[in-house]
């Protein structure tokens, strides 16, 4: 019969053209996927972010200058005193023993005084009397130069003895302060942040003032802000400044920076100082990043801000209101003069190259001052290209997929 060669021929015209079309699709490149976004206007800033950390604007270490027993503490933690507050009190007998001494021998040498001046009143009277004998010839000159030496001597012991009652209330002084210092005072107004030395401690005063208590002024904060080497080139004084700590990252802080330390902190243990070590100091420091501190001062009314709290800081290089801006991933390799590149995606889905002007950078977003206008498409990425030998399904028809928005 005739239908076998019939049925033949139809299979033989079908995968011909299957294998046409196959070859056909394998033959065209790979198509590509655009992720697309539109030119929008949008507030920018620049910043720095550096870590912080959050000081009392006056910390003070209470000590004691003088060797003893504390026999009363008499504040607590939390605190708050003024200017001349007892702290606490130090076992003062030797201290009084040494007073009541020093005013003794101070009163003994003032009683050496007035029998001195006591003895040149009664001298020099004997010498007036022997001048007007010697005058009418009825004294002799020997009796009236021994009254002379009698004033002139009583004179110079008043003079040693009024230096001695000066040395003598110079130790008065002395051991008034010492004891004076048994009661530990507060220097500044300020809050007791830490109490060191407890009641019945002994405390020694020989090498260095052992310390007390810390106070600490929590009205102000000072922000000690760590700025890396990388970015410290870029910051100035008088820059806007805000920042956050950990436990409130809703309340934004506000202030400007005040001052930027000349170097980093690590230079007070710098061996170069001395001659001996200069090339361990080198090499120790190239291996370790190096941070400067910038510091800044914000107003603790009610005080939310404790010491030594953490602060994520931004530091503001710069900022735009309401400026035109693309993703910072839309931004394609600098030409050869420098200029910024992006891809821009027309109403027809085709992709052309722009060379446009870009100001501020916050790496997510770009302010655009020129090249582009407000609702145009860049390219702001690209998805895995896909071949062919997807179905045409898949790929969105013969004309591949539209480019993707947001």
């Amino acid at each position: 019969m005739r239908i076998w060669p019939l049925t033949s021929g139809l299979l033989v015209v079908l995968f011909a053209s299957s294998g046409y079309w196959g070859w056909q699709s394998l033959a065209k490149p790979p198509e590509a996927a655009y992720v697309t976004a539109t030119v929008k206007r949008q507030d920018i800033e620049q910043t720095v972010l550096a870590n912080g950390t959050l000081r009392p604007v006056r910390l003070v270490a209470v000590g004691s200058q003088t060797s003893g027993r504390i026999t009363d503490m008499l504040v607590e933690l939390g605190d708050t005193v003024q200017t001349g507050d007892l702290i606490a009190r130090i076992d003062d007998q030797t201290q009084e023993n040494s007073l009541k001494t020093s005013k003794a021998a101070l009163s003994n040498i003032e009683g050496q005084l007035e029998e001195k001046q006591a003895n040149l009143d009664l001298y020099e009277k004997t010498l007036a009397r022997q001048r007007e004998l010697l005058i009418k010839a009825s004294s002799s000159q020997s009796d009236f130069d021994s009254a002379l030496a009698d004033v002139n001597t009583t004179r110079a012991q008043i003079k040693q003895i009024e230096a001695s009652i000066i040395q003598a209330q110079v130790a008065v002084d002395t051991a008034q302060i010492s004891l004076d210092r048994t009661r530990i005072t507060a220097p500044v107004d300020g809050t007791v942040l830490a109490i060191v030395a407890q009641e019945g401690q002994t405390v020694n005063a020989t090498q260095s003032a052992p310390t007390i208590v810390v106070l600490g002024q929590l009205d102000q904060m000072t922000v000690r802000t760590e700025i890396s080497e990388v970015d410290i080139t870029k910051v100035k004084t008088g820059m806007d400044v805000y920042f956050t700590v950990l436990g409130d990252v809703d309340h934004v802080h506000h202030g400007k920076l005040a001052s930027i330390e000349p170097a980093p902190a690590s230079i007070t243990s710098d061996s170069a100082l001395a001659s001996s070590s200069s090339s361990s100091s080198s090499s120790s420091s190239s291996s370790s990043a190096i941070y400067y501190y910038g510091n800044f001062t914000v107003p603790n009314p009610d005080g939310a801000l404790l010491t030594y709290m953490t602060a994520e800081v931004h530091i503001v290089l710069g900022e735009a209101k309401n400026a035109l801006t693309i993703p910072a991933s839309a931004l394609g390799p600098k030409t050869a003069d420098g200029h910024d590149v992006v891809r821009v995606v027309d109403d027809k889905g085709q992709v052309s190259q722009r060379e446009i002007e870009v100001g501020l950078n916050d790496k997510v977003s770009v302010e655009v001052l020129s090249g582009l206008t407000l609702g145009e498409r860049v390219v702001a990425g690209e998805l895995v290209a896909k071949t062919n030998s997807d179905s045409v399904a898949d790929r969105g028809g013969p004309g591949g997929p539209p480019p993707m928005g947001f």
